[in-house]
């Protein structure tokens, strides 16, 4: 049970909408949340003990979704949270807000009780502890609530105090809140928090802590903040320094419902003293003086309750809104999840990172017209290091942009062949494996450079895994572009797509063949995506696994090529941001958003607004007698092109970089020529002779 809790905390956020995600995932985020976040717009947290505990039904689910209905008017997402049977949802449904306000058997669920309640498979409304974890770990920054715990009164003697207080001491959240609830000791809770390192302020002209039904409660706080930009601003310092505490701004009840204050003050202190009387204790405490005051109020409080909430909901949702400019404006460099923030030098020079296999490659070449297979053939053979992540990441490295290579290999004599011929990268993330062979791949090619018959031993590939990678994750979180080869894992493809997505990320997915093109399509993780650079029957596997309609037979002309690739990208870019396909002899197709007369390749963060087009190139002419190794050619494109897209460069230079790259790569015995350099494939120095004029259409929508 300790393993699954500890597990959860690591564990990334799934989507509900998809059917393929692990049977073992403890955290389900709603499609809706997950692409606010993923698109940097506001996003509100919201508790549900309120729903479960708080109030009687029907008040509980309608207050909630009053209160969700307030945070979008407002303009941002709701998330409230909520466990249901074993799982923690980040934002619920109309229907499990329905479901949750009418279990009789929820339970109330803090930081102590996740590891019971998720092991039983049970349901339950999160605390403000329980919701702050959630919260923090979805990347949600402002959590709006009625009003936190805090130390019981005779606290000092029985010791009681709220597992709300040590969770904002140890969570960085913004709690939104109507201050601590008045049936509490407010002094010892404000100085507990003063204990914690937890910066509180009251949101308002002057410094007077509230008491939750009333806009004063004889205490102040610290600090004060007038309007949602300083709000703003407070929460933005305390996430940039990367400080392991939370966030407490009081925000006293409106006037309109204050009025009643002092009746709902009385009616709790006769509400304390029954409870003392009948031994109510513990968790049971705050439900029964709520529910108590309420029937001596006739009603009063609870519309005072509801009241506080609105308010409070209003004003964390303006303060959210405000705390997504202030990161937009400073470049979005800092994050709720602070062990994903990024030093000075990080964010100054954010790493690429390269997932994927490595071979040693054998390369045989026939120099007879045919091959006849069962028998012997003349020819040459060499010996080269690939894989096709190795090979990415090789191509980077001697372009100037030294990636992050994580991978794996065997402790054996081809481990030390690769190790020492790829000096020249970073190989500090590659696994050395006891008992593990090295992959190893053998192509066979014609005299004309065509792929005859290839075989491989990969096995060890599949030891690159989310277990393994996860050690990265902080890297993962910052980087500039995390390329994946289609040689590893599904899992380990589904985490960091899920990383990726959570802190906007660009993903580029390389196919590697058509029997693996289909990976992240397996789930929802291909809508982490942002590029993907398949031929045309891996473009085909992609669209199949989707359970689109396919070509029977794949088109072999120019003008067919044109009239069906276009065709098989568009159900693609409802979420990638380009698809590059690439038609060997017939040379490349990219398809995506429409700027300026070609395809926008850099990375955006927000939705698609333009229309969508395609753009073809020619390729560059290599005759059969100069082709040496085609195993790398593709590689070598999709390389350079990362290149070019890294340095901001105009379509038409990426595109003829990866081009120039790729013809390097078929002159040479080695899937990256050794002799690559920036200058060789640089668009403006030299080639202009060989380049043909693109063909751009417009896809149908």
């Amino acid at each position: 049970m300790l393993w699954r809790f500890s597990a959860f905390l690591k564990r990334c956020i799934n989507t509900s909408s998809s059917r393929h995600f692990k049977k073992d995932s403890l955290f389900t985020i709603h499609p809706n949340v997950k692409e606010a976040l993923a698109d940097h717009r506001p996003v509100v947290a919201l508790e549900s003990t309120i729903i479960t505990h708080g109030m009687p039904y029907p008040h509980n689910v309608s207050t909630a979704k009053e209160v969700e209905a307030i945070v979008r008017a407002e303009g941002a997402i709701p998330a409230t949270i909520g466990i249901l049977e074993g799982r923690i949802h980040v934002g619920l449904s109309s229907d499990e807000l329905d479901f949750l306000a009418q279990n009789k058997t929820a339970l109330k669920v803090s930081r102590r009780d996740l590891p019971y309640v998720i092991s039983k498979g049970l349901s339950g409304g999160t605390t403000v502890s329980g919701t702050m974890i959630a919260a923090h770990k979805a990347g949600i920054p402002v959590f709006v609530t009625g009003g936190i715990g805090g130390v019981h009164r005779d606290g000092e003697n029985s010791l009681d105090v709220s597992a709300d207080l040590t969770e904002l001491g140890r969570t960085p959240i913004a709690v939104v809140s109507a201050g601590v609830k008045s049936i509490l000791d407010i002094g010892r809770t404000l100085e507990f928090l003063e204990t914690q390192g937890v910066c509180v302020a009251t949101y308002g002209d002057s410094k007077r802590f509230p008491a939750f039904f009333s806009r004063q409660s004889g205490f102040t706080s610290p600090y004060h903040v007038s309007s949602p930009q300083e709000a703003a601003d407070l929460i933005a310092s305390t996430l940039s320094l990367g400080l392991q505490s939370g966030l407490l701004l009081a925000v006293p009840i409106p006037e309109e419902h204050a009025a009643t204050g002092q009746q709902i003050e009385d009616a709790i202190q006769t509400a304390v003293t029954e409870a003392s009387s009948k031994g109510v204790t513990g968790r049971d405490v705050t439900p029964f003086i709520l529910q108590r005051v309420n029937e001596l109020t006739k009603g009063k409080s609870l519309k005072a309750n509801i009241g506080l909430i609105h308010n409070n909901a209003k004003v964390g949702s303006r303060i959210a809104c405000a705390l997504s400019r202030h990161k937009e404006k400073s470049g979005g460099n800092f994050r709720g999840d602070i062990k994903t923030q990024k030093s000075k030098d990080q964010r100054m020079d954010p790493k690429t990172i390269v997932i994927g296999g490595i071979n040693v490659d054998f390369i045989a070449k026939g120099t007879t017209e045919k091959l006849v297979f069962g028998q012997t053939n003349p020819g040459s053979v060499c010996q080269s290091f690939g894989g096709v992540g190795r090979n990415i990441a090789d191509c980077l490295s001697r372009l100037g942009y030294k990636p992050l290579f994580i991978s794996a290999i065997g402790k054996d004599s081809h481990s030390d062949a690769v190790l020492n011929y790829c000096k020249h990268m970073d190989t500090s993330a590659i696994a050395r494996l006891q008992d593990q062979r090295t992959a190893t791949y053998c192509a066979v090619i014609t005299e004309s450079g065509e792929l005859s018959l290839g075989l491989g031993d990969m096995d060890i590939h599949q030891q690159i895994q989310e277990q393994y990678v996860s050690q990265f994750e902080d890297k993962l979180a910052s980087a500039s572009l995390v390329v994946l080869d289609g040689n590893i894992p599904v899992p380990t493809i589904d985490y960091v797509c899920c990383i990726s997505k959570n802190h906007a990320v660009p993903v580029w997915f390389e196919p590697t063949d058509a029997d693996k093109a289909c990976k992240p399509f397996l789930s929802e993780s291909w809508k982490a995506l942002s590029y993907t650079s398949p031929n045309l029957a891996e473009l085909c596997t992609m669209n199949h696994t989707l359970g689109l309609p396919t070509p029977t037979e794949l088109p072999r002309s120019l003008e067919d090529v044109l009239g069906c690739v276009p065709a098989l990208c568009r159900p693609l870019l409802e979420h990638l941001h380009c698809v590059v396909v690439t038609l060997g002899s017939l040379g490349v197709l990219v398809c995506g958003e429409h700027d300026a007369g070609t395809v926008n390749l850099q990375p955006r963060k927000q939705k698609r607004k333009g229309r969508l087009c395609a753009v073809h190139y020619p390729a560059l002419t290599v005759s059969s007698k100069e082709t040496v190794n085609v195993s790398g050619a593709g590689d070598s494109f999709a390389g350079a092109m990362m290149v070019g897209i890294l340095q901001g460069m105009d379509t038409d230079s990426c595109v003829r970089m990866g081009l120039l790259a790729a013809r390097t790569s078929l002159l040479s015995p080695h899937p990256i020529d050794p002799s690559l350099t920036a200058d060789v494939i640089h668009p403006e120095k030299s080639h202009s002779q060989l380049w043909s004029k693109p063909t751009f259409m417009w896809m149908e929508d």
